[in-house]
């Protein structure tokens, strides 16, 4: 599946240049890609536009008329002194090594804490175990343009590049 949207995440995942999901299925088997992991990529995206796009129905600012939130939503909401526990599948499925690096990313202020909600729920949803750090990082990257947000310039350099393979200058 990863290397499915690996593919999507490089060549269509900018906003308004994917196409509709059904001409995405075609081109991506014409590619040469698995139906089956057409098909798991694709509930997965499909997912994601659906969570981004109640995240961003969230977050949106509220008239003056409509009424209170829910009690229900103002339990749900993180708080920036919220303390994040994460569940043994949530563990198992990300491995240290991604929760060490999602930490990184919020203490660096680049993973707001609902946006970091959408990632482990994506995480969790691609049922990997461990999750490679490759991947998450692409996770990350398709959650930031799925709510149409753009990382500074260094948090993108540690989204995209493999440090093993650098060269100090």
């Amino acid at each position: 599946m990863f290397e499915v949207l690996n593919y999507v995440c490089n060549n269509y995942w900018r906003g308004q240049t994917c196409p509709e999901i059904a001409e995405l299925e075609h081109k991506l088997n014409a590619v040469g890609f698995d139906t089956d992991q057409v098909s798991e990529a694709l509930i997965w995206l499909g997912e994601l536009t659906q969570a981004a796009s109640d995240h961003s129905q969230a977050t949106a600012p509220e008239s003056e008329s409509a009424a209170a939130p829910s009690a229900s939503a103002l339990t749900m909401a993180p708080r920036a002194t919220s303390w994040r526990i994460y569940t043994r599948t949530e563990q198992h499925r990300l491995g240290a090594q991604c929760l060490g690096f999602i930490h990184f990313l919020e203490s660096a202020g680049a993973l707001p804490l609902a946006m970091r909600e959408l990632v482990v729920e994506r995480a969790v949803a691609a049922r990997a175990a461990p999750l490679p750090l490759n991947d998450l990082k692409m996770i990350v990257q398709m959650v930031y343009r799925s709510l149409g947000h753009q990382p500074g310039a260094l948090i993108m350099d540690e989204l995209s590049s493999d440090h093993r393979e650098r060269v100090c200058h």
